[in-house]
């Protein structure tokens, strides 16, 4: 360390006694305000440099600074990703945003429960909210429904180029953080998420003040499921340098795991749906045709079975398709189809023949109608 030491003023001539404590006051101050720099220079290259050892063991003498957690995590419900896909894929190619409701359970878990849209200004490339007085209006109409969640944070899409930040969402995330440090910015990407495959991710932005003394956005002691691996996209656009991303986990209730069960399940009223006629009749013929072949087939299995031992039978049967059971699959699912076609067809001639009734009568004139029409005029 080179430090400037101040060098005693050459010897001048004896002044007189009012000159001489005029300077005796000026180098007195001038000697506590060069102190006083030095001591504030010293302080800030101290701090500096317990800051760049912090990541290396040393700053023991530091103050402790209450950090995010690399175990945090955060817990979006089945209704609550449901709702984000959707909204993103109604809202393409244009960016959509909303707000997720939840709670914070504890210094390590944050809770998506359910999430709503709000009025926005989006573009193919940027999101940003219009109404604050909505947001605030429709959390008080959800209160009223037993929503009791508060804000956790924000998702918007991002349709076709990957989860990541930019520059107005990370402004966005820091009007959220102002009112809460912990608020999370969930990215969801419609476009690439396939059925099994959600792209998703969570992030927060890393403070600039502690970047800046090059310490750990977050403490290291244990982590809690799988931190998404980078892409190189999001790696360009800033991701561990001015936010970081966080663990996403899915929590299912019992409701919710039913809800998902009924999501794919056939509705009772789509088996009297009619199908193409001319196609119900192509796909008989064929079945037929498939029909025939099989029976010669299963004449042929019956006279080998007649000739070979059971063990035999087996042994040369290995690989090869059963007749029999391909013919009662295929009669089970014929005489299901044209039972169903029937059906439905009776059904929809019944509500034809009963709505052209009711047409009829409400459109053809009564008789009293009839006899005044008939009668003579008064001129």
């Amino acid at each position: 360390f080179f430090l400037m030491i101040r060098r005693p003023p050459r010897s001048t001539p004896k002044p007189s006694s009012a000159a001489s404590d005029v300077y005796k006051r000026q180098v007195s101050t001038q000697s506590t305000w060069d102190f006083n720099i030095l001591r504030v220079q010293m302080d800030e290259f101290t701090r500096l440099l317990q800051g760049q050892l912090g990541g290396m063991g040393g700053g023991q003498n530091m103050v402790d600074m209450p950090l995010n957690d690399t175990s945090e995590q955060i817990q979006i419900s089945s209704l609550a990703l449901l709702k984000m896909l959707k909204h993103g894929k109604a809202g393409v190619p244009m960016e959509v945003m909303g707000l997720m409701l939840g709670q914070f359970i504890d210094d390590y878990t944050v809770r998506c429960i359910d999430v709503f849209a709000m009025p926005q200004s989006g573009t193919g490339v940027s999101v940003e909210a219009v109404d604050s007085v909505y947001q605030q209006a429709m959390h008080e109409m959800l209160k009223q429904t037993g929503r009791e969640e508060t804000v956790v944070g924000w998702y918007h899409s991002h349709p076709g180029f990957g989860c990541w930040l930019s520059g107005v969402d990370i402004n966005t995330q820091q009007g959220f953080e102002v009112l809460n440090n912990r608020s999370v910015a969930v990215v969801v990407d419609p476009i690439q998420s396939v059925r099994g495959k959600v792209v998703i991710d969570a992030f927060r932005l890393i403070n600039p003040q502690i970047a800046m003394f090059g310490k750990e956005p977050r403490q290291t002691t244990s982590n809690v499921g799988n931190i998404q691996k980078p892409t190189l996209v999001s790696l360009v656009r800033g991701l561990n340098r001015h936010y970081y991303n966080l663990v996403i986990n899915n929590r299912k209730n019992d409701l919710e795991q039913k809800m998902l069960m009924n999501l794919q399940k056939a509705k009772w009223s789509e088996g009297f749906q009619l199908k193409n006629f001319e196609d119900h009749s192509k796909k008989n013929a064929k079945v037929l045709e498939e029909m025939t072949g099989l029976t010669a087939e299963y004449n042929k299995w019956i006279q080998a079975e007649m000739q070979k031992s059971k063990k035999e039978m087996v042994v040369s049967t290995v690989g090869k398709i059963n007749p029999a059971l391909r013919l009662g699959q295929h009669i089970e699912e014929t005489m299901t189809a044209n039972i169903t076609q029937c059906l439905g067809t009776m059904l929809d001639s019944l509500i034809f023949q009963s709505q052209y009734n009711i047409c009829l009568l409400y459109t053809s004139p009564s008789p009293r109608d009839l006899s005044t029409s008939r009668m003579p005029s008064s001129a």
